[in-house]
């Protein structure tokens, strides 16, 4: 049913580019952009993000989106399309990989379905710190990590900020791995997700997150895991008053681009969004941290205790993991380690 969805969203999306193209307007997908710079050709790209406009990522999207029209004096518009417009995450995925969509801001959990590579993103404490973690994705390792990207005809452009996800439980203050021990903590269906609260001695109960709120209250989990706004917006809070800022994870958005369409750009107009993209990124980032601190502002003003931890302790409780999920990543987790 999802596979009849996909198509029949891919089919109604190239009928639009081809209607477009009949009208005269110049996209990335139909007609390139060799040789626009001196044509002075417009071009017109369609940039998909599947959160709502008041969202950081969208934020993100629409100061590249700006910096591209701004540097090209107007020539070259990308258009972003919020709210799942063009589809969920693992659809747009798809037609970047056709060429059907020009832009998507993805994160990159998903996207290793598409480049294993980026599993090793997905790995719990990972990075010591919010710092760190951009110093790394910032620099050679982590152009090195986007660039894995082209074996999936897609092309990784930047990183944006989706926080950190911490645990939190409605029993007592967590500061130590084995603080969780016999605790039942709602996770995701995932594997690794679930050997993850194994390793640190809890319970893993997967569970749709709509019926997590309720689980608390009841008293059917104990405790759940998720970044800051989250905890905050669904008012976790309000039934899990303990929170540890454990950061076990810090999978971060990645804003990409179709390799059809930008093989169909010149040379200098791949140079000039590439720049905007990276540009983009400050704008995210203080968007994001914007929602983070009101967040614990909220939480910390309703009376929630907030625990601190050291992250070399739980780095060494879920080495299991790294043994069974990062055998292959040894060489670029060990980079990551060596950068302070």
């Amino acid at each position: 049913m999802k596979k009849a969805k996909r198509l029949a969203i891919v089919g109604l999306t190239i009928a639009a580019m081809l209607t477009l193209t009949a009208c005269g307007t110049s996209t990335g997908q139909s007609t390139g952009s060799a040789g626009s710079a001196s044509s002075g050709a417009h071009i017109t790209l369609r940039l998909a993000d599947d959160q709502p406009t008041n969202y950081p990522t969208v934020a993100g999207d629409q100061k590249f989106a700006d910096l591209v029209k701004q540097r090209s004096n107007g020539r070259i518009t990308v258009t972003v399309y919020p709210n799942a417009q063009l589809g969920d995450e693992a659809t747009v995925a798809e037609q970047v990989q056709l060429g059907a969509i020009d832009f998507a801001r993805i994160n990159a959990s998903p996207l290793a379905s598409f480049d294993k590579q980026l599993n090793v993103l997905n790995l719990p404490y990972l990075f010591n710190s919010s710092q760190q973690m951009w110093d790394v994705l910032n620099g050679p390792i982590g152009d090195q990590i986007l660039s894995t990207l082209s074996t999936a005809k897609m092309v990784g452009l930047t990183y944006y900020d989706s926080g950190a996800r911490s645990f939190y439980n409605s029993k007592h203050a967590v500061v130590h791995p084995s603080d969780l021990k016999g605790m039942k903590i709602r996770v995701q269906q995932s594997p690794m997700y679930i050997d993850l609260v194994k390793a640190l001695g809890a319970s893993p109960t997967p569970m749709a997150y709509g019926d997590v709120y309720g689980a608390l209250q009841t008293g059917v989990i104990d405790g759940a895991e998720n970044n800051w706004p989250s905890y905050y917006s669904t008012n976790h809070y309000q039934v899990a008053k303990y929170f540890t800022e454990d950061d076990h994870t810090r999978t971060p958005e990645i804003l990409l681009a179709s390799q059809t369409s930008w093989n169909k750009l010149s040379a200098a107009d791949q140079k000039l969004i590439m720049q905007a993209a990276k540009d983009s990124q400050a704008a995210e980032r203080t968007s994001w941290t914007q929602l983070e601190n009101k967040a614990k502002q909220e939480v910390t003003a309703h009376g929630n205790v907030i625990s601190q931890v050291d992250v070399a302790e739980w780095q060494k409780a879920v080495q299991p993991l790294y043994d069974k999920y990062g055998s292959e990543f040894k060489d670029i987790i060990a980079k990551i380690r060596a950068t302070k």
